[in-house]
């Protein structure tokens, strides 16, 4: 078949295409039905034939006139020359070429500025000014069994008093989404934090194990007394880059799954020991009865304790038997799910 409209074709392509049209033109074809079977146009072959040959594409070695408005070796160094003055040398030419015209100067176009800039290898930080930083990018981390990666935060608890609330602190393994800590204080303090860590870390028996600990960066998160523990505790540091609020997707998850539980009291807690009383229950519930999406419909302690693959086999087993059962009932298809 041809090439499209303005792409190049080899001699070789061209002689081929052409011996087709001729062969079919032979055996008795129309010679523009010929051509419309291998993707060209009659005019198309005309212009190929020269001189009763089949001739190659002269535009890639056409000599093309320069343009009328190129600039000159003169007009190019005029450019370099404005850009290294004091007064332009820190400005992009997008500033530089209205300053000139505010002036009554005109040198080139802005594109030209730049495309010149950059042929001399010159479109780079030329300022007084530090360049803008770069963020590398942050460090990943996977969890394939329990108490590899943890993730906590803190959120509000609000109380019936309006301006008045608790603070949330709770540690999530990733890979099982089980609540491995949780406390509820009046205060917002690494030192709380750092003692919460420690029992999670000593009720979970994974000290000195290389454990992940991800974070954002608030004030307690990078407290001098949090990192001296997690130090002590063999714990390893993980936060979420400057100033993105959504790089700690597990904890915001867990929090809006707190807040959102129907017994969630809409107008507030009580008293601390309310509060308290009302976290561990649904911690308690979250951990053996809630079947997680994220984990195959298993519940978050069976994850952890490596339960889910024989309770994902016997599911199966019994959809198995269930299905076939219903099968031979309805003398329908039922298809396993995976």
């Amino acid at each position: 078949m041809g090439g499209k409209r303005g792409q190049l074709i080899t001699l070789t392509d061209r002689q081929k295409h052409a011996d087709l049209i001729n062969e079919a033109v032979a055996s008795g074809a129309r010679q523009d039905e010929a051509c419309k079977m291998v993707g060209l146009s009659i005019r198309t072959l005309q212009r190929w034939r020269v001189g009763g040959e089949i001739s190659d594409d002269k535009r890639p070695t056409a000599t093309r006139p320069a343009p009328l408005n190129k600039l000159n070796s003169q007009e190019r160094q005029a450019v370099i020359d404005v850009c290294n003055e004091e007064e332009f040398a820190s400005l992009p030419p997008s500033q530089i070429v209205p300053i000139l015209a505010d002036r009554g100067e005109y040198i080139a176009c802005e594109s030209t500025f730049y495309r010149i800039l950059k042929a001399e290898n010159m479109l780079t930080h030329r300022g007084k000014a530090k360049p803008r930083n770069s963020h590398p990018k942050p460090t990943s981390f996977t969890a394939k069994k329990a108490n590899e990666v943890w993730s906590w935060d803190i959120s509000y608890m609000p109380t019936r008093v309006i301006g008045q609330h608790y603070y949330l602190y709770m540690i999530e393994d990733i890979y099982s989404r089980k609540i491995v800590g949780w406390e509820v204080h009046e205060c917002e303090t690494g030192e709380l934090a750092a003692e919460l860590l420690e029992r999670s870390v000593w009720s979970e028996k994974c000290r000195k194990q290389d454990l992940v600990l991800h974070s954002d960066n608030g004030a307690p998160m990078k407290s001098l007394t949090m990192r001296a523990k997690m130090y002590d505790l063999g714990v390893v540091t993980s936060r979420s880059r400057p100033r993105v609020s959504n790089d700690n997707p597990y904890s915001e998850s867990l929090f809006r799954t707190v807040k959102y539980h129907p017994r969630w009291p809409s107008e507030g807690f009580e008293s601390l020991e309310k509060a308290r009383e009302w976290v561990k229950s649904f911690t308690d519930w979250y951990n053996n009865e809630h079947r997680h999406s994220r984990i195959r419909f298993v519940t978050p302690n069976q994850r952890h304790e490596g339960l889910d693959t024989e309770v994902l086999i016997n599911e199966r087993e019994m959809n198995t038997q269930n299905g076939g059962q219903k099968a031979k009932e309805t003398g329908s298809q039922w298809v396993l799910w995976s």
